[in-house]
């Protein structure tokens, strides 16, 4: 193996954000850990900035754990300071206590493994956070930052199939916006197959995902209606979306029923029944994530008597990653960028994350990178 300490001028320690287990802030503890040694067909990255995403915080509460019933805010409100360990709490049931979180990273190669093609050495690089060990005709996948060590540090090993370099003059911190909401975001309209045919409908379209959704449906060419706060609604217009509604609008009696072509909806809770009479039919529902609260009412025959499409969204497919790349070097998306904070502020970012008061991303910035 390629000695990273005689090659990189690594030292034997770095700071990092620990993650002890579920419950509050207590529970994200900042120090110094051994650095990672990169082992066969991986490489070590210097981490130059980390996004911010509600993955980390939901993994930190076990709000995946399906003994939890309600939204991610409320789920922070009333567990912030529990204890409980959940079993299957994790992204793929159980979460690797004590490890380290951060699902977006910028970084830069810094050391090779074993088999790393060594042209990667030095170049600034996004990781892919969803990984398909298995290959892609598996449905199969873990995440960086929820089934092992990810960039809340000065520095991650990653599998080198999953670092991308990339050519562009975004800074290390607008790069570090990337990976998970616009990964995500693009998986869902790959997935739903969005043409500049469609009418999409984008719930949520102030936050991470549903930004990223409106910008990359545009970019599609699809007509973009979205739903957000009245406060953000200036704001979502400004990248690209057709049309705003007030999150508490009535969305059938504002649109009419079966009007759009695809819903893409990380929200859930109680405004899921609409989303499916707002469809055609046809249609397709598309999505990733439940944060107004993962139990629905579903009526059955919204789905089956218009031959609507449910699409489930976790596992990126193969040419999502490499393609977003390219959208950034090419100019045709741009990063929504809203605060940085250093890495050891990680609790006052998250804090300040789920008042849900800004638009646009979080990033935490490692002392070696600030």
């Amino acid at each position: 193996m390629t000695n990273r300490f005689d090659t990189a001028g690594v030292e034997n320690t770095m700071m990092a954000v620990v993650t002890t287990g579920n419950g509050g802030y207590d529970k994200l503890e900042y120090r110094a850990v051994p650095v990672p040694e990169p082992g066969v067909g991986e490489v070590l990255l210097r981490v130059l900035a980390a996004g911010v995403n509600n993955t980390e915080i939901n993994t930190r509460l076990g709000w995946y754990s399906s003994s939890v019933t309600d939204s991610t805010d409320s789920t922070a409100d009333s567990q912030e300071s529990a204890v409980e360990q959940k079993a299957d709490g994790g992204w793929n049931e159980a979460t690797p206590f004590p490890f380290i979180q951060g699902t977006d990273c910028c970084g830069q190669v810094a050391a090779l493994g074993t088999g790393a093609d060594a042209a990667l050495l030095g170049k600034r690089v996004l990781v892919r956070a969803c990984m398909r060990p298995d290959g892609y005709e598996t449905m199969h996948n873990v995440w960086m930052a929820s089934d092992f060590d990810g960039a809340f540090a000065e520095y991650v090993k990653v599998p080198a199939g999953e670092v991308f370099p990339i050519d562009c003059d975004w800074s290390d911190a607008e790069l570090a916006t990337i990976p998970c909401a616009y990964g995500t975001a693009e998986n869902m309209l790959h997935r739903a197959g969005v043409t500049d045919r469609d009418h999409v409908l984008v719930t949520g379209a102030s936050g991470g995902v549903g930004s990223a959704t409106v910008q990359l449906a545009k970019r599609r060419g699809a007509r973009v209606t979205a739903i957000a706060g009245s406060t953000k609604a200036d704001a979502v217009r400004e990248i690209g979306a057709d049309q705003v509604l007030d999150r508490n609008t009535d969305v059938i009696a504002a649109l009419g029923s079966e009007c759009v072509d695809v819903v893409v909806d990380n929200v859930a809770g109680p405004g899921f029944p609409a989303m499916l009479k707002l469809l055609r039919r046809g249609g397709r529902y598309v999505s990733s994530g439940a944060i107004a609260g993962p139990m629905v009412n579903l009526d059955m025959r919204d789905m089956y008597l218009k031959d609507i499409n449910l699409i489930g969204c976790t596992a990126w497919d193969a040419p999502v990653f490499p393609d977003l790349v390219g959208y950034i070097e090419r100019g045709e998306i741009r990063p929504l960028l809203a605060q940085t904070y250093p890495l050891a502020d990680i609790a006052e970012a998250q804090s300040v994350f789920m008042e849900k008061n800004h638009f646009g991303n979080f990033v935490l910035i490692p002392p070696s990178s600030g």
